[in-house]
């Protein structure tokens, strides 16, 4: 049986800075990781870009427009074949995304402006449910076609993961723009109504 032995009290003596220094730094490092982390998102699908008067600005591309076939809020089977020859404005959207609600009265501007210079403006409703969609439809006064994709093919098929997005396409089926976030009437003038008058 081994015996006890109280240790006596160690001699008292000056204290080391080192525990202070190490809980400072330890309290700067969580600050900075915190800003990073509470800094906005670079989604632009979880940015109100309208809100500060700011449009992203189209992308030239050339590409073959996808085959893409869904269902127009109507129940008819539509296809992106439908409209060629047309210059087609393809945007992807949902009713939950504020960019894409902001930039709403805009694309509905410019397809009443254009519609009769062969142009038409298609709505893809990414994963939501028809009742969705024609509530937003009768609140926002939207006129031009808007198809349902309860799956998000349209997105598969334009290769793009946020929203909005749009793609313009010319009339003879290539994508000439592209975009990604909300855009003003004023973009949509400079950049998509030069691609009627080709």
């Amino acid at each position: 049986m081994a015996k006890y032995t109280r240790t006596p009290p160690p001699k008292s003596r000056r204290k080391s800075p080192l525990p202070l220094f190490i809980t400072g730094a330890g309290l700067i490092i969580l600050a900075v990781a915190f800003s990073i982390l509470a800094r906005p998102s670079t989604n632009p699908a979880d940015t109100p870009t309208q809100a500060s008067g700011s449009s992203v600005v189209p992308s030239p591309v050339n590409y073959n427009a996808p085959a893409l076939s869904l269902t127009s809020l109507d129940g008819q089977a539509v296809a992106l074949e439908d409209y060629r020859g047309q210059v087609i404005l393809v945007n992807n959207w949902a009713t939950w995304c504020p960019p894409c609600r902001a930039e709403m009265p805009e694309l509905e501007s410019f397809f009443r402006m254009h519609q009769q210079d062969g142009f038409t403006l298609i709505g893809i409703s990414a994963g939501d449910t028809q009742e969705q969609v024609d509530a937003f439809v009768n609140d926002y006064g939207v006129t031009f076609p808007m198809w349902l994709d309860p799956t998000e093919k349209a997105m598969r098929a334009f290769q793009t993961e946020y929203l909005p997005s749009s793609f313009v396409i010319d009339r003879d089926g290539i994508v000439r723009l592209a975009w990604t976030g909300a855009i003003s009437l004023e973009m949509l003038e400079a950049h998509v109504a030069p691609l009627l008058f080709e």
